[in-house]
């Protein structure tokens, strides 16, 4: 992929990100998804307009594209996001194969103006006893069988 294209699609996620924040969708954070040179997903932060704390811009881009390919893998694809994702959607662009991430503000911009992930960053990278929010684990002989049922499952779509 040439520079200009790069631009193109950094253009537009920074244009998402503006638009839909001044039109008090969300915060300002925009992403599109791209694979064989085409936007198949756009996403802009949309936590408070929909009451969804996972509604941030890579997690919509990647719900677009997903719903638009028919596939929840999106191998092949890139993302062009206006800020470096957070732990949550740096998940989603994991579980979703995408291959690279291009970003362009950083998570210390973001902190700046009052979206500090480093608390989050720290919390994931703590052993469990040592996490502000406790992990308690409640063995469960269902939740066990339903293991082991995908396990012998013949019609499974593994992922």
């Amino acid at each position: 992929m040439d520079q200009d294209s790069h631009n193109l699609y950094m253009q537009r996620a920074a244009e998402i990100s503006r638009q839909k924040m001044l039109a008090g969708e969300g915060g300002p954070f925009g992403a599109v998804v791209v694979r064989d040179d085409n936007i198949i997903g756009e996403g802009w932060n949309q936590v408070t307009s929909t009451a969804d704390p996972t509604a941030h811009a890579e997690i919509v881009a990647i719900r677009n594209a997903c719903g638009r390919v028919g596939s929840f893998t999106l191998e092949g694809a890139v993302i062009y996001t206006s800020c470096e994702p957070c732990p949550m959607c740096l998940a989603a662009i994991w579980w979703a194969r995408i291959a690279r991430i291009y970003y362009a503000n950083t998570r210390a911009d973001a902190a700046r103006i009052g979206f500090d992930d480093a608390e989050i960053y720290q919390e994931v990278a703590s052993d469990l006893p040592d996490r502000r929010i406790p992990l308690v684990h409640c063995p469960n002989q269902e939740a066990a069988q339903a293991m082991r049922e995908w396990t012998e499952k013949q019609d499974k779509i593994p992922y």
